[in-house]
C-alpha cells in the first residue's frame, strides 16, 4: 500500500470553504455564496435606485423597510443560483458596519437567525474592506501587500493593504466623499440622482478644460477634500444664473471630474512612489467610472505598476465582496456571537 505523505494529506484535508454573504448597508440588499474566497457561485442584487430617485437620494426608513422585504428573497435565490443548500454553507458574512444603521440591523438579523438555526459560524465583516477585497475575485494573482483607493459616496480613503484583514489608511477625505461631490453638482446641473454614472456618460460629450475649478492641496500629503470643489462648481452655476448667461451643463460635468480625478490620482501615485508599491488597485462605486479606471491606468503603466479593479458589478455595494473578506476572516479565527450589532460608523480595521 502507498504511503500518503505529508503534502497528500494536506490535499485530503483541505476542503472547500462556502460563505453565504450578506450586505445590506445602504439602498442594496444583497446575497451571495462564495467559494474558497475567490470564486463567486451566485451574486444577487435587488437595488433600490428607482425607489431612491423620486427624493433625490437614499431616504433611510424607505431603505430598511425594502430590506426587510427583499431579504429571504435575494438570499433563496443566492442559494438556488449556486446551486447550494445552507447545509453545504461553512459560515455567514455579513457587512455590520459603516453604513444607515436601520438598514444594516435587517441583514444583520438575517444572518444571526441563519447562523442560530443551522449552528453556523457567524463573521461580521467592514463594509470597506468588503470593497478592497472585491479586486481578489477577478484577479488570482493579487496578494497583499499593495495599495488601495476606496471612493464611493460614502467613504475615500488610501489604504495600505498590509496583509490580509491588516490595513493602514494613509490617507482619507476631510470632508464630502467623492461619490457625495459627483450626487450633489448632478443635482446641481439637473442630471438628478445617482449622479457618478450621469456625470461620467455626460462629461464624454463636454470639454474638461472649459472651465478651471480648483483642487485642494491638504497639509497630510495623501488628505483629499472636496467640499471646495463642490461649492466651487455651484458658484459658477449660480453666477451664471445671475448674469443671465447659460452654461454648458457636458463642460461642467467634464471640468468638475477632471479636477476630482486628478487629484485622486497625484494622491495615490505619491504614496505608490513613496511606499515603493508595484500594485494598485482601485474599489468603491466610484472606481466603475471610466474617467478614473482610464487616468489611474496610464499613472501605473507610466511608472510600471499593476493596476487592478474590479468589474463595475463587484464596485457598486453587492455581497460577493463582502464573501470574500469573510473567508479571510474566517480563516483567521474571527468568530462573531449573537450579540453582534449594527455599527454606523465602525472604522476600518476595527474588530
Amino acid at each position: 500500500m502507498a504511503k500518503i505523505g505529508k503534502e497528500d494529506e494536506n490535499m485530503v484535508e483541505q476542503k472547500d470553504v462556502m460563505i453565504l454573504a450578506i450586505e445590506s448597508s445602504c439602498d442594496e440588499t444583497a446575497a451571495s455564496v462564495v467559494k474558497n474566497g475567490r470564486e463567486v457561485l451566485s451574486n444577487v442584487i435587488s437595488s433600490q435606485i428607482e425607489l431612491h430617485k423620486l427624493y433625490g437620494g437614499v431616504v433611510p426608513e424607505i431603505a430598511s423597510r425594502k430590506h426587510i422585504e427583499k431579504i429571504n428573497q435575494v438570499i433563496e435565490e443566492a442559494l438556488s443560483e449556486a446551486k447550494v443548500t445552507l447545509d453545504d454553507i461553512d459560515a455567514i458574512g455579513v457587512t455590520y458596519g459603516p453604513g444607515l444603521v436601520g438598514a444594516l440591523l435587517v441583514g444583520v438579523a438575517e444572518a444571526k437567525a441563519i447562523a442560530y438555526a443551522k449552528n453556523l459560524p457567524l463573521v461580521g465583516g467592514h463594509h470597506i474592506e468588503g470593497h478592497i477585497s472585491a479586486n481578489y475575485i477577478e484577479n488570482p494573482d493579487l496578494e497583499p501587500p499593495f495599495l488601495c483607493l476606496v471612493v464611493s459616496g460614502g467613504h475615500t480613503h488610501l489604504v495600505c493593504v498590509k496583509e490580509y484583514g491588516k490595513y493602514e489608511i494613509l490617507g482619507r477625505t476631510r470632508d464630502d466623499a467623492a461619490g457625495e461631490a459627483y450626487d450633489k453638482v448632478a443635482r446641481a446641473i439637473g442630471l438628478g440622482y445617482p449622479g457618478g454614472p450621469k456625470i461620467d456618460r455626460i462629461a464624454k460629450e463636454g470639454n474638461p478644460d472649459a472651465i478651471q475649478f480648483p483642487k485642494a492641496h491638504m497639509d497630510s500629503e495623501y488628505d483629499f477634500s472636496f467640499s471646495g470643489l463642490k461649492s466651487s462648481v455651484l458658484n459658477y452655476i449660480n453666477g451664471c444664473k445671475m448674469k443671465g448667461e447659460s452654461y454648458n451643463p457636458a463642460d461642467i460635468a467634464a471640468s468638475f471630474q477632471k479636477a476630482v480625478v486628478e487629484v485622486l490620482v497625484e494622491n495615490s501615485m505619491h504614496a505608490v512612489e513613496k511606499y515603493g508599491m508595484n500594485k494598485f488597485a482601485i474599489a468603491g462605486g466610484v472606481a466603475s467610472k471610466s474617467a478614473l479606471r482610464q487616468a489611474m491606468q496610464e499613472a501605473c503603466e507610466k511608472r510600471g505598476v499593476k493596476f487592478y479593479h474590479p468589474s463595475p458589478i463587484f464596485c457598486t455595494d453587492n455581497a460577493a465582496m463582502i464573501g470574500v473578506a469573510a473567508y479571510y476572516e474566517y480563516l483567521a479565527g474571527t468568530r462573531h456571537g449573537l450579540d453582534l450589532n449594527a455599527v454606523p460608523n465602525l472604522k476600518l480595521g476595527e474588530r
